[in-house]
């Protein structure tokens, strides 16, 4: 005889069973749910991190006009007659000081000077200065900022050694920092070893291995601080001639460059300098017709052989190498058409018109403008001026 009352009980069981069953399967399936959406907000939450900051590049060069962009590509040579005029006639993107905008002024004059150029600037300028040390000080040459000029980076490893080397890195950047400087042009990168060289008393050694453990101490304190630097002067002097009095030929071979020229170059960028000063010496073995300044080959190297993504610039386009070589706006367009994304200059007047009518009429496209707007705007960012 069947019992059904028992057989009742277990479908009753079978029932609540299955029904706790379907609730856990529910509140399983809702967790996973809940922790899905969460690493969906998670990743959302992270991923525009890195978006945002690109979204903020594009808006910033989607909002401003031609002129404005070009602008941005001039580092100029600061004439204080016209400092504020020259600003917000040509958008531009840099002052470089030298000793004639720092002499015989206080520490709050040339602050003074330096925040009225930021003030007028709707982009954050770069405010930079030759403060190598030794032969260059531009700022420490001034008593009422510092009270002795700066040693050359020989003669302070010759003091100090490497200690020396640090501390007086450390020194430079906060001096400059307290002042509104943002870019230091240096370190120094050529390897020479005759005195008589040009280079010779503005370089570390002559020693590569050294050179690169100079250039990569004062970068990384340098970087840390915030202040730019400049890796200079691209492909490397060696032991060549002043390229401020007229043309130079190197005629050393391309493995020499390799095997040493190029190492302290490498150095810095592992070591996080965001720009690469190009000299105006003619290197046979890059390119035998053009200064390295306004070859495309030279700067193919920098990208694609010394993998740099940062910003290319020249040396002042004012020099004898180049006058003599070119005229000032023929030498502009040239510059940028090679893979320059800053211009030093001291003739803005002549050298940013022509910059922007040859993107106006073709010759430079404006998407080029924009790739090196882009690289300036980032090393910007990482000062923290924007």
């Amino acid at each position: 005889m069947i019992n059904y009352r028992v057989k009742s009980k277990k479908l009753l069981i079978l029932c609540v069973l299955f029904s706790i069953s379907v609730v856990l399967a529910s509140c399983d399936f809702n967790n996973n749910k809940k922790e899905s959406n969460s690493e969906e907000t998670s990743k959302a939450v992270t991923q525009p991190t890195t978006e945002s900051k690109e979204d903020k590049f594009d808006k910033i060069i989607n909002n401003m006009s031609l002129e404005e962009k070009v602008g941005q590509m001039f580092y100029v040579r600061c004439n204080e007659s016209n400092a504020i005029e020259n600003i917000e006639k040509y958008h531009l993107g840099g002052y470089i000081l030298f000793y004639e905008n720092v002499k015989n002024k206080t520490k709050d004059e040339l602050k003074s000077d330096i925040q009225s150029y930021q003030d007028n600037s709707e982009i954050p300028m770069l405010i930079g200065v030759d403060e190598e040390g030794g032969t260059v000080v531009r700022v420490s040459a001034n008593s009422e900022l510092r009270e002795d000029e700066f040693l050359s980076p020989s003669d302070t490893y010759a003091v100090g050694g490497w200690d020396m080397i640090k501390s007086d890195a450390e020194e430079k950047a906060d001096l400059l920092l307290s002042l509104g400087f943002n870019v230091n042009m240096a370190p120094v990168c050529d390897i020479t070893s005759e005195p008589d060289a040009f280079m010779y008393y503005r370089s570390f050694s002559g020693n590569t291995e050294n050179e690169c453990k100079f250039v990569k101490t004062v970068v990384e304190i340098s970087k840390s601080k915030k202040l730019g630097t400049v890796l200079k002067h691209f492909p490397g002097y060696g032991n060549n001639a002043d390229t401020h009095y007229g043309m130079v030929y190197d005629d050393r071979e391309y493995s020499e460059f390799v095997e040493n020229d190029f190492k302290p170059f490498i150095e810095g960028i592992k070591s996080g300098a965001d720009c690469i000063l190009v000299s105006h010496n003619i290197v046979d073995c890059m390119d035998a017709d053009l200064p390295a300044s306004l070859s495309e080959n030279v700067h193919k190297i920098i990208r694609e052989e010394l993998n740099f993504d940062g910003v290319i610039m020249t040396d002042d386009l004012v020099m004898s190498a180049i006058t003599d070589f070119t005229d000032g706006s023929a030498a502009a367009v040239s510059a940028i058409k090679c893979g320059n994304d800053i211009l030093c200059c001291t003739d803005v007047d002549v050298q940013y018109p022509a910059v922007l009518e040859a993107v106006k009429n073709g010759e430079i496209t404006e998407k080029q403008i924009d790739e090196s707007l882009k690289r300036i705007l980032i090393w910007k960012d990482k000062l923290g001026l924007l």
